[in-house]
């Protein structure tokens, strides 16, 4: 069976039409004055926009807390908004409403494809167990191959479009032979639990609360198949600009992580209530993934490269990608 997806050009004025709504709804980056700041974007101070996810380090910094006091002492503040995806942040960089933000390995290739001037900042260890291929407990689907013909669901340019990809190549299962269906997180389980889809590919912490809720079960996850970092990024001009202001963030997202690694539970407890996620789930999820912040070397955009390459040779994206234009050189 064919999927059934629109063409690049028509996915990317949608998502565009939905970056700029956020954009409408957002106000002004650290290239505009917080009160006691500057007007010149490369002076000191402002509103640092930080974009987040459920889930990955800067998550557990927003939780933590203790940002702010570290900005302030060097004149700025953080403003956080929270994003269903890594796609949508992305959006939201490219019209300038985020200025930092956290995303698996695929959405920065579907941005940079886009022309969203982003750079990558720093990565998370590899942590390949921390998205999967969940089908129903009773499901006839006993393996990737039996995914010929069904309906999959997953958040478009995500993480896990790059899972879902490496998954039917392993299985020798072409990519056009499933059907493909687009959805957030949360429209996705919704469709994963009434039956109108056969699979869903999804990633942590959403994987662990729906395994747990559900029973379902793990038809495969990246384990042998990708990498799935954690990539923290910025627009090109901010982090030119405020070269500072990105270090103080990166070294606040080391402490949340040895905080996270030292006491998952209590960092389960604590993002609970705001995720709208049960601990037992959260715990999970954070024992599925590696803690620590490192830097980008050659090796990773290696591996971003590849991935683009494989985007490109089924059409997900438009032209040749160079990934390395992408990597943020200190001022």
């Amino acid at each position: 069976m064919k999927m059934r997806e629109r063409s690049w050009r028509q996915a990317a004025g949608l998502l565009l039409s939905g970056a700029l709504l956020l954009a409408a709804a957002a106000c002004g980056s650290a290239d505009e004055p917080a009160s006691g700041g500057s007007s010149d974007p490369t002076s000191k101070g402002g509103v640092i926009h930080i974009g987040y996810q459920k889930y990955g380090s800067v998550n557990l910094l927003k939780g933590k807390g203790g940002l702010d006091e570290k900005l302030a002492e060097i004149g700025y503040k953080a403003e956080w908004t929270l994003f269903p995806g890594g796609p949508q942040l992305l959006e939201a960089m490219n019209v300038g409403s985020v200025d930092i933000g956290h995303t698996g390995e695929a959405p920065p290739i579907f941005a940079q494809a886009a022309g969203t001037p982003l750079v990558y900042l720093a990565r998370s260890p590899a942590s390949p167990k921390a998205e999967a291929i969940l089908v129903p407990e009773n499901s006839e689907v006993q393996s990737v191959a039996d995914l010929k013909g069904k309906k999959v669901a997953l958040n478009k340019g995500s993480n896990v479009h790059y899972l879902l990809v490496k998954a039917l190549e392993q299985a020798g299962v072409p990519y056009g032979d499933i059907e493909t269906v687009f959805l957030p997180p949360a429209d996705a389980r919704a469709a994963f639990e009434s039956g109108s889809v056969d699979a869903w590919v999804i990633w942590e912490p959403f994987y662990s609360a729906a395994q747990l809720a559900t029973k379902a079960r793990v038809l495969a996850d990246g384990e042998g198949l990708v990498k799935n970092y954690e990539f923290v990024l910025a627009s090109r001009s901010f982090a030119d600009k405020h070269a500072e202001a990105v270090e103080v963030v990166l070294d606040a997202l080391k402490e949340a992580d040895v905080w996270a690694e030292e006491d998952p539970k209590r960092a389960a407890e604590l993002l609970s209530p705001e995720l709208g996620i049960d601990v037992p789930s959260l715990e999970q999820a954070m024992g599925h993934r590696a803690f620590g912040i490192e830097e980008i070397d050659d090796g990773t955009l290696a591996e971003q490269q590849r991935i683009a390459d494989a985007f490109l040779e089924l059409k997900l994206i438009p032209e040749k990608l160079d990934v390395k234009e992408a990597a943020w050189k200190k001022p």
